[in-house]
């Protein structure tokens, strides 16, 4: 019994190895067939290891006493003091919330946004009037960060268009960059100004591959605007919409410091003090690279958890659909 149990599980084994042998040979004579296509791909590969994959052995500056000096092999090394010391410090708590907040706000609100204006467009039939308001939603996109921040800053000065006409209504102005409640709300606000009309582009696109011959033959059942986006544009855009959206999760707490950081005044700390923001104060101004490491790595740690959470949530959904 024992010997035919052993041959059983030898041709087991074999029959594994050359399923095995067979998936190789039918990957690398793929390979050799589209080669051209794995030679455009090399030089983004290239890119994407040196930049992104080689850096990675900077990490162990967290987990350092770090100096300079020394270099990274030669530092103390101090396990997790560094993230125990943002832990513990106390103003953990505000400035991870503040960092999560902004996000989940600009990602609720932001959202939606690009999808409402690509099913608007596509209901725009003259060709010419269509590239007209494309160009004036795309426009802000090329506008840098400094330049936003800069306009933000006139508009909504206590001299400026804006608050002189709240004067005209309230008899004083409003403190619009310097009072914390209204950072958040003015952050996202010109977010979507700013972003909405170029993150359309492929939802733009998506719609102009929706076979007409749907859209005539709803006209002709007499459907009308609503139940033409409910039942046509919807289906379409939702494999679009999940991927951005998980995406989009995933990348919750990756907010740019910049435009944060320009729109920073002493008074609105409370509510523009975020992670992205601290990482920089901590390690280029104040030069504690061990510790700054270490907040951005715990950022990043969160990040990748949403990212998994929300691809499971929206996987588990997509099944109990049967999609």
């Amino acid at each position: 019994m024992r010997e035919s149990v052993s041959i059983k599980d030898n041709v087991s084994i074999e029959t594994q190895n050359k399923k095995r042998d067979g998936k190789l040979k039918k990957t690398l004579k793929k390979m050799k067939e589209q080669k051209q296509l794995y030679l455009l791909l090399l030089p983004a590969l290239i890119l994407t290891i040196v930049f992104k994959y080689i850096p990675m052995y900077g990490i162990l500056i967290a987990f350092k006493d770090y100096n300079p000096l020394l270099g990274i092999s030669d530092s103390a090394w101090i396990g997790l003091d560094n993230f125990m010391k943002f832990l513990s410090s106390p103003n953990f708590a505000d400035i991870f919330l503040s960092t999560l907040k902004l996000s989940v706000f600009s990602l609720i609100v932001g959202f939606p946004i690009p999808i409402i204006l690509a099913i608007m467009l596509n209901m725009v039939r003259s060709k010419t009037k269509k590239k007209n308001i494309q160009l004036i939603l795309y426009a802000p996109n090329f506008i840098s960060v400094v330049v936003a921040v800069g306009m933000l800053f006139i508009l909504l000065s206590p001299t400026g268009p804006i608050n002189q006409l709240v004067t005209i209504f309230t008899g004083e102005p409003i403190m619009f960059m310097s009072d914390p409640k209204y950072f958040r709300t003015i952050y996202v606000l010109s977010g979507i100004w700013q972003g909405a009309g170029w993150s359309s582009i492929i939802y733009v696109a998506a719609l102009a591959n929706v076979n007409p011959e749907l859209i005539e033959a709803s006209m002709i059942d007499g459907a009308n605007i609503f139940q033409r986006i409910r039942h046509i544009d919807l289906p379409t855009l939702k494999p679009l919409m999940v991927i951005s959206f998980i995406l989009a999760a995933g990348g919750i707490m990756s907010i740019g410091f910049e435009k944060a950081y320009l729109m920073q005044t002493a008074m609105n700390i409370p509510a523009s003090e975020i992670i992205p923001t601290y990482v920089y104060k901590i390690g280029l101004q104040s030069g504690d690279y061990g510790y700054s490491t270490a907040v951005g790595l715990f950022n990043t740690i969160i990040n990748l958890i949403l990212l998994l959470t929300v691809n499971a949530v929206v996987k588990k959904i997509n099944e109990g659909e049967g999609i």
